[in-house]
């Protein structure tokens, strides 16, 4: 089990070195939140994770390696995470009607499955996100 979190840490490590996304405190596996790419998305009835967070939100910062490990199982190898910044996407914010960071939400295409506020365990986060794939 130690020898999975090294592993973890050294290819999240990696990839934030080789990813393009601009935010420090997103994993590879998120990508920012753009209208454009979420609306592809439900188009295509991906199954789809919305994160809500900022970089100094310790909730956000709990979630980050549950979300980063969920998309390594297999039944979310399909799974599109897009990231939303608290403190700059503010129309993101009221289009889905969010009011705090550390907000996931779910959908499977069009369709809003799941939304939690400040959850941080990984059993309850993966049973949320499960939601999308079925």
């Amino acid at each position: 089990m130690r020898l999975l979190k090294y592993l973890s840490a050294a290819l999240l490590a990696i990839g934030l070195s080789v990813t393009a996304i601009p935010s420090s405190w997103a994993t590879p596996t998120e990508a920012p939140f753009t209208q454009q790419a979420f609306d592809a998305s439900q188009k295509q009835g991906k199954p789809i994770l919305v994160h809500v967070n900022a970089p100094w939100c310790p909730f956000c910062a709990k979630q980050r390696p549950i979300i980063a490990q969920l998309v390594t199982e297999p039944k979310f190898k399909d799974l599109v995470v897009y990231t939303v910044d608290f403190d700059t996407q503010k129309e993101q914010l009221k289009e889905f009607g969010v009011q705090k960071q550390s907000t996931l939400i779910v959908f499977k295409g069009s369709a809003e499955k799941a939304r939690s506020t400040g959850e941080t365990d990984p059993a309850k986060i993966e049973s949320m996100v499960a939601q999308s794939v079925q």
